[in-house]
């Protein structure tokens, strides 16, 4: 099979992206294309890109619903290894024959073709053959795979000379073919900016707004260089050891706890976004694990196994993350029943568990209005609702609660 492969940080994933695709496509030059959401792009580092588990799961969401799902595909390839995110390392782990035949056929390609060697073709615009030769070890690249070029009406760039030249360059036994597209004049940069979705799709506009990306104030800025660092890699770590969901929720959570650390005491900014972003890291692990590591951390306190999270994710935070920060490891523990003497640490992470962006359970509207002005009674208000929904379904309310409850000005 000829493989197009596709890389970017796809931030969003908007036309110009979908362009080339059908593009390639309809070329006949490749049978199948496959999609490379960056996890570590060398161009793009700090607070310029968004998380790499969104853009991934936003790409995945694009395709399922607007491309064609036997021929488009999406790797995660980039989370499987360490390092930055270099198009050669790119290519020499996703051409791997272990991976590839594998992926294939966990894609539904026929294992007779999926077993077949395959040649690589690297997609990209004609506005880099000016310049390809100054990627890092283009050579290598061009002997592990070909480049197809899109080519459209008015890109100012003279394909045939440029191909001309490279040849030229790194020898005419070079693979570079050429195909036609009308061309989509979209840039990431302007879309993140401006808001303006004209150019992505109803899936992607979804996205974007249920985890509500894209906001004109970053918060990250508020932390340290070191501490969003940690927050993009546990992101990529995370994405081992959780689902779609329960991944995007707990970033979710670590940005708004971010958020609201900026409102009440911005010296708790750093911590907040990393306890937050932790604090359902054991949530998905065996039961019988979290339940060693619950006993482990608290002995008998927490025995259900809906809130042995809650203290296992605090031992995974500091085993499997470094977390030592005593603050942070409590904040992961309580998140679930809170506790008598809360910490603002506490109460953020508690609160924006309950609040985050892609909650939908109930109207939060007045809940999310009083979290930026009063912690408290915003407070009250989510643990009100969830002690009622308990009582009515003839379930106790855990003693921690009970005593949070009391903290707070909530009778029993």
């Amino acid at each position: 099979m000829n493989i197009g492969l596709l890389g970017g940080s796809f931030d969003p994933f908007h036309k110009g992206h979908e362009s080339l695709v059908n593009g390639a496509l309809r070329s006949g030059i490749v049978d199948v294309v496959i999609l490379i959401p960056s996890a570590r792009n060398p161009f793009k580092k700090g607070r310029s890109v968004t998380a790499a588990p969104y853009r991934y799961y936003m790409v995945k969401n694009a395709v399922d619903a607007d491309l064609k799902k036997d021929k488009v595909f999406v790797s995660d390839i980039e989370f499987t290894y360490s390092g930055t995110s270099f198009t050669l390392t790119t290519i020499k782990e996703i051409s791997k024959p272990s991976y590839i035949r594998t992926f294939l056929k966990a894609n539904g390609i026929k294992s007779s073709d999926a077993e077949t060697p395959h040649s690589f073709f690297w997609i990209t615009g004609s506005d880099v053959l000016p310049t390809f030769e100054k990627w890092r070890e283009a050579d290598k690249i061009l002997e592990m795979a070909g480049l197809l070029v899109a080519s459209r009406p008015g890109d100012g760039v003279d394909v045939d000379e440029q191909i001309t030249r490279l040849r030229g360059v790194f020898g005419n036994r070079s693979d570079i073919r050429v195909f036609d597209i009308k061309g989509v004049e979209a840039a990431s940069s302007d879309i993140r900016t401006e808001h303006d979705y004209v150019k992505v799709s109803d899936t992607v506009i979804d996205f974007i707004r249920t985890h509500d990306l894209y906001r004109d104030d970053n918060v990250l800025d508020l932390v340290s260089d070191e501490t969003c660092e940690q927050f993009y890699e546990n992101a990529i770590k995370l994405y081992r050891y959780l689902g779609e969901k329960r991944l995007l929720h707990t970033l979710n959570v670590g940005l708004l706890s971010l958020r609201y650390a900026s409102v009440y005491d911005r010296t708790l900014c750093d911590r907040a976004l990393i306890a937050g972003e932790l604090h359902d890291c054991a949530k998905e692990l065996d039961e019988a694990l979290q339940r060693e590591m619950a006993t482990e951390h608290s002995g008998d306190v927490f025995t259900e196994k809906k809130l042995l999270h809650s203290p296992a994710g605090a031992v995974f935070a500091n085993q499997e993350f470094g977390v030592t920060d005593p603050g942070i490891l409590d904040a992961i523990t309580y998140h679930t029943t809170g506790r008598g003497g809360m910490s603002l640490l506490d109460k953020i992470v508690y609160l924006a568990d309950k609040l985050e962006p892609s909650r939908t359970y109930a109207d939060l509207t007045r809940e999310r209005e009083l979290a930026v002005t009063d912690i408290d009674a915003a407070l009250r208000l989510c643990v009100g609702s969830t002690t009622k929904k308990l009582l009515s379904r003839g379930q106790d309310v855990h003693p921690l609660t009970l005593d949070f409850m009391n903290d707070i000005g909530i009778c029993e």
